[in-house]
C-alpha cells in the first residue's frame, strides 16, 4: 500500500492500520466488543514485525479491547518512543446479542434483514448501526486530521474497513454489498493507501 507521507504537497502525514493478532476464539464467531485473548506468540510476532516497520515520531492510539492493548504494550517494549494511549473510538462494532455466537447460528432471515438496510441496528439487538459505527470511526479520523501528525491505531478489521471507507469521503453506506470486502490480515501493519 502507498502512504500518504507527502507533506510538502499538503498532503496529510501517514496513518498506519494495524490490526490487533490472531483471536483463540471458534472460527466463525462474532467478537465485535467481546473481549477475547490474542495469540500471545503472535501477539509478540506481530509487535516485532511493527517495531522494525514503523518510523520515528509516530503517535500510538490503541482500541480499548484487551487484544489491541496487549499488542500495543508488547511494541512498546520494543520501542519506547511509541507510547500508546487508549482510544474507544477505536473499538470494534457492537453486535449487541450477536456477540459471542457463531455467525452461522444468527440466522439468514435475521442477516438479510440486517445487511439489506446497513444503516441500522442489527434486528432485535441494542448494539451500533453501521452508521453509528462510521460517525465514531469518522470522529477520529478527524481528529487525526486536524492534528496533522503521523499515527498508528492499534485496532480491528472492522474500523479498518470504516477507515477505508472514510479515505475515500463515504460517512454513509446503504447496503452490506458497500461495506468494503478487502481482508484484513491479523498483526499486519500497514499505512493507509492514499484513495
Amino acid at each position: 500500500m502507498a502512504a500518504v507521507v507527502n507533506r510538502a504537497e499538503g498532503a496529510l502525514p501517514a496513518l498506519w492500520l494495524m490490526r490487533h493478532a490472531r483471536v483463540l476464539v471458534a472460527p466463525g464467531l462474532c467478537y465485535g466488543i467481546t473481549e477475547v485473548e490474542a495469540d500471545p506468540v503472535a501477539t509478540q510476532e506481530a509487535a516485532a514485525q511493527a517495531a522494525r516497520l514503523l518510523p520515528q515520531g509516530m503517535a500510538l492510539r490503541c482500541s480499548p479491547a484487551r487484544r489491541c492493548q496487549d499488542l500495543a504494550l508488547a511494541l512498546h517494549a520494543l520501542r519506547p518512543d511509541l507510547m500508546p494511549s487508549t482510544e474507544p473510538r477505536l473499538a470494534e462494532m457492537d453486535f449487541g446479542a450477536w456477540e459471542g455466537r457463531l455467525w452461522s447460528d444468527i440466522g439468514r432471515e435475521a442477516m438479510e434483514t440486517w445487511t439489506g438496510d446497513f444503516g441500522e441496528t442489527p434486528p432485535g439487538l441494542h448494539g451500533e448501526s453501521v452508521h453509528r459505527f462510521l460517525d465514531r470511526i469518522g470522529g477520529a479520523w478527524e481528529e487525526w486530521h486536524q492534528a496533522r501528525r503521523p499515527e498508528l491505531w492499534i485496532t480491528h478489521a472492522g474500523v479498518i474497513r470504516a477507515v477505508e471507507l472514510l479515505s475515500q469521503g463515504r460517512r454513509r453506506i446503504a447496503i452490506a454489498a458497500d461495506w468494503p470486502s478487502t481482508p484484513v490480515e491479523f498483526g499486519r501493519c500497514s499505512p493507509l493507501a492514499a484513495p
